[in-house]
């Protein structure tokens, strides 16, 4: 009788050791597929109509960087995974890229963006030079402070022979793309933008901006058709 109630005792644990283990790889499934689907979240498919873009306008993928021009992070984007993109995917005609203004920092954000409009306006040829300039004069250290000033402006835009100075400097004092920024503000609400740079593939909004793996791998699944 001893003897068998220790056998059943053995069988006892060895179930429960089996039950604890079936559970630790349920579990581990169930992570692991989190993970898989954590760095996108569904938001709406962005219009780009009127925003400047690179690439072919018929390619099959839409990427849309939303920042801001006072972001120190947005510069860092554009310095590190910008160029990489352009040259795997732009350059190729697989991606059309479009960038589309943030304000978060208040006013210097929406001057930077009214100046920007104001080129893409008059001289859409020096846009992305431009755009390129006056993320570089963001100031490396006490980013905070104020810089983008019309004066900082209008010296990034001496650079560039094909801007107009009378105009980029009237449209400043007169706010003239004022209905090209509250585009911008609506789409980055339809998008549910919360931070900058945010980046959207083809409807698909990725956690993280700066893990050029998770946005090739988003792009390629969309080249091949989404499977």
């Amino acid at each position: 009788m001893e003897k068998k109630n220790k056998k059943n005792n053995s069988g006892m644990k060895w179930a429960v050791l089996a039950t604890v283990v079936a559970l630790g790889i349920i579990t581990a499934i169930v992570i692991a597929m989190n993970q898989q689907e954590a760095p996108v979240m569904e938001t709406a498919q962005t219009d780009i109509a009127g925003q400047p873009t690179l690439g072919e306008s018929d390619a099959p993928v839409t990427v849309v960087e939303f920042g801001d021009f006072k972001c120190p992070s947005c510069k860092a984007w554009g310095e590190m995974i910008y160029p990489q993109l352009v040259e795997d995917y732009v350059n190729t005609g697989e991606v059309e890229f479009a960038y589309i203004n943030v304000f978060f920092h208040g006013n210097e954000s929406v001057l930077g963006s009214l100046a920007a409009e104001s080129v893409f306006e008059h001289s859409p040829e020096a846009y992305w030079d431009f755009h390129k300039a006056l993320f570089a004069a963001q100031p490396v250290e006490d980013h905070d402070a104020a810089w983008i000033t019309p004066e900082k402006v209008l010296e990034v835009a001496s650079s560039f022979s094909a801007i107009d100075q009378a105009q980029l400097q009237e449209d400043i004092e007169q706010v003239a793309q004022q209905e090209e920024l509250a585009t911008d503000e609506a789409l980055v609400e339809e998008a549910g933008v919360t931070q900058t740079p945010t980046i959207v593939i083809n409807g698909q909004k990725l956690e993280d901006p700066f893990d050029y793996d998770a946005i090739k791998a988003l792009i390629d699944q969309e080249l091949a058709g989404g499977e």
